[in-house]
């Protein structure tokens, strides 16, 4: 279950990491969805699903933070299918990013694969962001993590709902000593926020090309893999 996007290419990304999820698990109906924008909604598909045979499904949502989406859109929309009728059951999985303050290596793998060949003394990770404090904190643990794992400073840096943007981290960078700062990407699809954060980060003197978006990244596939496999302390079952 993705967010959604206006731009057709954050649909053609999540449908990519989904046909690789598929490949990594032969025989698993894989299915993708959509709170916004692009269809279809998760509720439709759960319906499918179940009119198929299915007596259970997980639902992973393709999210890098436990903000508003993940913790009260999705549980509301497969709250409601329950109500209008749905029966089989449904277990949502933690999101991508840090739970409990702890990253899978899949994610840092994926990071560190995607970032260009340039030769940097620091990175900034750029995000989109959001107004939950302790979601932005788990990005700027995702920083930490990549920083330490590639022996360089780091910084987070968003899009939108807060004020380091990518110029700010970038320019903090600068005054840690940093003069080859390479720009990492810490989004599932491409789009405008990307964007808008890429072009922030350039304007401040980061080197291009900026990483890609992490969504067609294998070790992806293998994170999503690992969250359909594991039950934790923070999943949520709703057929419970």
């Amino acid at each position: 279950m993705a967010h959604g996007s206006s731009d057709p290419r954050a649909a053609a990304s999540t449908r990519a990491l989904a046909r690789a999820v598929a490949a990594q698990r032969p025989g698993l109906d894989v299915r993708t969805s959509f709170l916004d924008h692009a269809g279809p909604r998760p509720d439709t598909v759960l319906f499918d699903m179940q009119r198929l045979g299915h007596r259970s499904a997980a639902v992973v949502p393709l999210l890098l933070t436990s903000a508003f989406h993940g913790r009260v859109d999705l549980p509301g929309v497969i709250e409601r299918a329950y109500a209008a009728g749905l029966t089989m059951r449904v277990r949502v999985t933690d999101v991508l990013g840090p739970v409990g303050g702890l990253l899978e290596p899949h994610l840092i793998a994926a990071l560190r694969r995607q970032l260009p060949a340039v030769d940097a003394d620091g990175v900034v990770m750029i995000a989109a962001g959001t107004r939950d404090d302790l979601a932005r904190h788990t990005v700027d643990l995702a920083a930490a993590e990549l920083g330490r794992s590639l022996g360089l400073p780091c910084r987070a840096a968003f899009a939108s709902g807060s004020p380091v943007t990518g110029a700010v981290a970038v320019s903090a960078l600068r005054s840690q000593g940093c003069s080859r700062i390479a720009i990492s990407s810490y989004f599932l699809a491409p789009g405008k926020l990307h964007e808008a954060a890429v072009a922030s980060a350039v304007s401040a003197g980061a080197l291009e090309p900026a990483a890609p978006p992490l969504g067609r990244a294998l070790d992806l596939a293998r994170l999503v893999v690992a969250r359909i496999g594991r039950v934790s302390p923070e999943t949520v079952d709703l057929a419970a």
